[in-house]
């Protein structure tokens, strides 16, 4: 390319965790562009999480799922100029958006990386990211690729920790609320999950939480969304008492308390990412889903994973009840896991 782009687009529409394993790579962008726009076309669900992110120029939503929200995104997506239009999702249905947005190169993974295959067909390029095994790593060599760079850097595993998340947290009124209560020092319990195969049992939360506050003196907050508070009580109950459950929470709430947790317990869901994003330190819970791909990429972070036992390899609900994964791993582990990362001397 003879020049440096003056407008790039990123295509990645969702989900939460995979918008955050996205930033690393924007923020690469940035740091070979400083002075290019970038844009970022995401879905309305997930486009408040976005405007926390200052290297953005502009956030363009993706609204109604119809013809005519379809060309209405077009038409805003044309008017822009694009140079250049990066598609990280790997859905036909990005690359069709990616290459309707006009721009002079779409780029995209190569045929073995794309999620549906189908949508090579609509890049003027693809990149050959390798082998990656984190899906940030991936990101990144995407955007290498289409910064044609020669000796392109990918990140050891230690030094994992350095990858770059743009991220600014904002006010949070759930935050203050907690620490009108008088709740100090934090933990958060995050049981939650839009896949039931990735939840833990709320017993086992109330146990950890137990265990949490006798060591460290830390409450645990249990954090809930829509549908979840009966679980989020159950923990409460569980735990004797100790746990609190969060007050409702926004995306900006989210980040706010994560950021200001001394520690972040929680199976593969986006709040976990979030947590990652901010550098809180993490024990992670995986089991039909690899943590080697999807999971913290702070090597100091702990996952527990019974992903290699798993008989239902990213399913949203288990195949065999009767030797769930995730019910194998044991509260001892946690503890175990949770001394691990923050040291077991009390508080």
């Amino acid at each position: 390319m003879s020049h440096a782009p003056e407008r790039i687009l990123i295509v990645r529409l969702g989900s939460l965790g995979d918008l955050i394993h996205t930033w690393p790579a924007l923020a690469a962008l940035r740091e070979a562009w400083p002075e290019a726009e970038i844009d970022w076309l995401v879905e309305r669900a997930h486009a408040e999480l976005l405007t926390m992110v200052p290297a953005l120029s502009r956030v363009i939503v993706l609204g109604d799922r119809t013809a005519g929200g379809w060309w209405k995104v077009i038409r805003a997506l044309r008017a822009r100029r694009y140079d250049l239009t990066i598609d990280l999702q790997g859905l036909v249905k990005s690359a069709v958006l990616a290459r309707l947005s006009g721009a002079h190169r779409v780029v995209g993974f190569d045929r073995e990386a794309l999620r549906e295959p189908a949508a090579r067909f609509f890049y003027t390029e693809t990149v050959d990211v390798g082998e990656r095994r984190h899906v940030i790593e991936k990101n990144l060599a995407l955007v290498h690729g289409a910064k044609k760079t020669s000796g392109v850097f990918f990140p050891e595993k230690d030094t994992r920790r350095l990858f770059a998340f743009p991220l600014t947290v904002p006010p949070s009124p759930a935050l203050d609320a907690l620490r009108a209560q008088g709740i100090g020092d934090l933990a958060v319990i995050n049981p939650g999950a839009a896949w039931p195969n990735k939840r833990w049992p709320p017993d086992s939360f109330g146990a950890v939480s137990r265990a949490i506050h006798a060591t460290y003196g830390w409450t645990p907050v249990v954090l809930w969304g829509p549908g979840e508070q009966a679980i989020a009580q159950a923990i409460r109950d569980a735990s004797g008492g100790v746990a609190v459950c969060a007050p409702a929470t926004t995306l900006a709430d989210l980040v706010a308390i994560a950021q200001a947790a001394k520690l972040f317990v929680s199976g593969d869901t986006g709040p976990l990412h979030i947590a990652g994003a901010v550098g809180t330190p993490i024990v992670a819970l995986f089991g039909p889903t690899s943590p080697a791909r999807n999971g913290p990429w702070d090597d100091r972070d702990v996952s527990i994973s019974r992903y290699e036992s798993c008989a239902c390899h990213y399913k949203r609900t288990c195949q065999r009840a009767s030797s769930w994964c995730l019910a194998e791993i044991t509260v001892d582990e946690v503890t175990r896991a949770i001394a691990r990362r923050v040291g077991g001397d009390p508080c």
